[in-house]
């Protein structure tokens, strides 16, 4: 797994379940702290997809789809959970030029993103027990 450093942009990507379009969520990770940044939404119409009042705002694509963008959501103790679909969900990693195949390694499991660093553990370690 590629180490995610400060400041920096890392998504996940996978196949909607219902349509299979692609569907991304974007986070960064600022000052010890992980945030959803930014999502991709191939149909906002998609079961369980679109605008939530007072989390960030639409933008339309130049493909297929919307971004919903300045969303700035705090991941709780510094965790992104997700349960990992098979090959035709195909959860990715990507970060950079760096990608990995998370239904690969993973398919069927509970797995948690979690933000590493000295200051970062001490908060998780404090906040989330």
């Amino acid at each position: 797994m590629p180490d995610l450093l400060e400041q920096t942009e890392w998504c996940l990507h996978w196949q909607h379940s219902v349509s299979g379009g692609l569907v991304t969520d974007c986070f960064q990770t600022i000052d010890g702290h992980v945030f959803l940044d930014r999502s991709f939404l191939h149909d906002p119409a998609a079961a369980g997809l679109g605008e939530v009042l007072g989390r960030g705002r639409i933008l339309r694509s130049a493909t297929d789809g919307d971004w919903i963008v300045d969303i700035a959501e705090v991941m709780p103790c510094n965790r992104v959970f997700v349960r990992i679909g098979g090959q035709r969900i195909n959860h990715r990693l990507t970060y950079g030029s760096a990608t990995v195949n998370l239904s690969e390694i993973f398919a069927g499991e509970r797995v948690a993103i979690t933000l590493l660093s000295d200051d970062a553990d001490r908060r998780v370690n404090e906040e989330c027990r």
